[in-house]
C-alpha cells in the first residue's frame, strides 16, 4: 500500500525529545485495513518513507486511533525540519 500526505512536525517531550508527523485520519483508516497483515507486534507498522530527497525505513506508532510517523534526527536535521514545519510524505507499508 502506497500513501502520500502532508502533515506538520510535532515534538513529544519524554525522557528525550522525539519528533513525529501525525498520519491524517483518512490515511490512518486505510492503514487500519491492512494493519493485521503488516504489524510485527504492539500495533507498530513497518514503512518505507520519503520526505524530500531522504528515503528511510521506520515503523509507525499507533496513537489515539491513528498513527505517528517518527522522524529520526538523521532524517530531520539534514532537511532543517523542526516542530511546526509542514512536510510532504510518501510512504509504503511493508507487508
Amino acid at each position: 500500500m502506497r500513501l502520500a500526505f502532508s502533515g506538520r512536525v510535532i515534538e513529544w517531550r519524554g525522557p528525550a525529545p522525539y519528533y513525529f508527523v501525525p498520519v491524517p485520519e483518512q490515511e490512518s483508516a486505510d492503514i487500519h485495513e491492512v494493519a493485521a497483515m503488516a504489524t510485527y507486534g504492539w500495533g507498530v507498522i513497518p514503512v518505507e518513507v520519503r520526505i524530500g530527497e531522504v528515503a528511510f525505513e521506520t515503523s509507525l506508532f499507533p496513537k489515539d486511533g491513528g498513527y505517528l510517523l517518527p522522524l529520526k534526527n538523521a532524517v530531520r536535521k539534514p532537511q532543517g525540519l523542526s516542530e511546526g514545519d509542514d512536510v510532504t510524505v510518501e510512504m509504503t507499508i511493508r507487508l
